[in-house]
């Protein structure tokens, strides 16, 4: 079954990290990554740019609004992605707790609801 794992964390802090501390930050995730790969459950993940760069859109009362910035101003937000492939959600939490950002932040694991195919 495939599962987002999507990571949640502080984007003031860090963007206030120090170098060091972002250094070996982006050390852990290369190494998660790596991980993920050997396991057979990588499919694929990239991070975000910061919520300054978001634009979000609603539709109310028949017109679109284009809003700069993130929906929710928020404690976190939403800092990167993975989608994985995992035998049960057990196996997605697992990956979830290894995950750099967890130490650090949230990481919110979702089932993906897989579309069925038109006959």
């Amino acid at each position: 079954m495939r599962y987002m794992l999507l990571i949640y964390g502080n984007e003031a802090a860090m963007m206030a990290a120090p170098a060091q501390a972002l250094a070996e930050m982006k050390s852990a995730y290369f190494a998660y990554n790596e991980a993920l790969k050997k396991g057979g459950a990588w499919i694929g993940g990239d991070q975000l740019r910061p919520t300054q760069a978001t634009t979000s859109v609603r539709i109310a009362d028949g017109k679109t609004n284009v809003l700069d910035g993130p929906y929710a101003d928020t404690k976190e937000q939403l800092a990167g992605f993975y989608m994985i492939e995992a035998e049960d959600a057990d196996a997605a939490i697992a990956w979830a707790a290894r995950c750099p950002g967890a130490s650090t932040g949230t990481i919110e694991v979702r089932p993906i609801w897989e579309q069925q195919p038109s006959q």
